[in-house]
């Protein structure tokens, strides 16, 4: 299968983009002939929205070219003030109808517990907008998931989540085929 992972985070290191890299290695691991590519943020930012010029900039046409080609997409994304960074909404507001019958898994990074129901708007827009199918198990980590020193995912409930996660996003690839 065809996975595009999308580390919305702009900065590195990034929490969220080692939740990524886990899931990278693990979707590999258990779909060898597939494919996995990104989308990062952090070195390949796209520009706001700034009238209908902006859709044909060469790194929102590259963008909307790679979801399009995927079968499955993977948000990693940080979550600030309760929901997604806007980077994530203007995304979608810049690429569209690329989204349309995707498969869709989120995994996100925040400081605390209490906002780990922010992936669910997100993901009712592009259940709505665009009929994507999203993996009902997402991945939340706290910092707590994490090595202060090193920033290295150390906690091993959030590694096998991971694992079943890559496991429920190739189940359902077989479903949806």
């Amino acid at each position: 299968m065809k996975t595009l992972i999308i580390s919305v985070s702009g900065g590195k290191p990034s929490k969220s983009h080692t939740l990524a890299s886990y899931a990278a290695k693990a979707i590999t691991a258990i779909d060898p002939e597939g494919s996995v590519s990104w989308l990062d943020f952090a070195e390949e930012p796209l520009p706001h929205f700034e009238g209908p010029a902006t859709w044909s900039d060469p790194k929102v046409v590259s963008a909307r070219e790679r979801i399009a080609a995927a079968e499955a997409l993977v948000i990693a994304a940080p979550i600030y003030n309760y929901t997604l960074p806007s980077a994530a909404k203007s995304l979608i507001e810049l690429t569209g109808d690329a989204w349309e019958n995707k498969i869709v898994g989120f995994l996100c990074a925040a400081g605390g517990s209490h906002s780990y129901m922010a992936p669910v708007s997100f993901a009712n827009c592009l259940m709505l907008d665009f009929r994507c199918l999203i993996l009902p198990r997402f991945v939340y980590a706290t910092g707590e998931a994490f090595s202060p020193t090193t920033g290295d995912l150390t906690d091993e409930e959030i590694r096998s989540r991971i694992e079943h996660f890559a496991q429920d996003l190739m189940r359902l690839k077989g479903w949806v085929r």
